[in-house]
This record gives structure tokens, C-alpha cells and sequence, in this order.
């Protein structure tokens, strides 16, 4: 499964898939809406997981997209 971090950078979010150097997208809008195309992005990719990073850089939570493949199967 592909592992993607949604980080804030100088007014902007960056969806980067771990350890590459460029982002995957540049998002220019608030954080809901930054989650939400980071979403549809993974989706489209075939699924992962997203981790979503605190704008002060420290870790908030981590989804799997699409659900199924989440490897936890846990409620939360």
C-alpha cells in the first residue's frame, strides 16, 4: 500500500507519497478541502494511506482510502 503525508508549507498543503522528494499535488485551499482532494487523488491512484500532519508539523491522523484495504480493521 502507497503511504501519502498531507503537510503545510509556506501557505500551502503538499500531498508527498514517503520519501519522494517532490509533492504529488500542491493544494492552494483550507485543510478540509486539502483532505478531501488528497482523497480522491489516492483513490485514483488505487488506494493508500493518507497521514495528515498538524500545520505545526506534528502528526494529526492517518486514514486508509479506500476503507477495505485498511489492514486494521478496527472501528476508529
Amino acid at each position: 500500500m502507497k503511504n501519502y503525508h498531507l503537510v503545510h508549507d509556506n501557505g500551502v498543503y503538499k500531498l508527498k507519497q514517503e520519501n519522494a522528494q517532490r509533492a504529488s499535488k500542491i493544494i492552494d485551499t483550507n485543510k478540509q478541502e486539502a483532505i478531501k482532494v488528497s482523497k480522491e487523488f489516492i483513490q485514483n491512484q488505487g488506494g493508500g494511506s493518507l497521514k495528515i500532519h498538524k500545520n505545526n508539523g506534528g502528526f494529526q491522523e492517518e486514514r486508509t482510502y479506500p476503507r477495505s484495504i485498511d489492514p486494521k480493521q478496527s472501528k476508529g
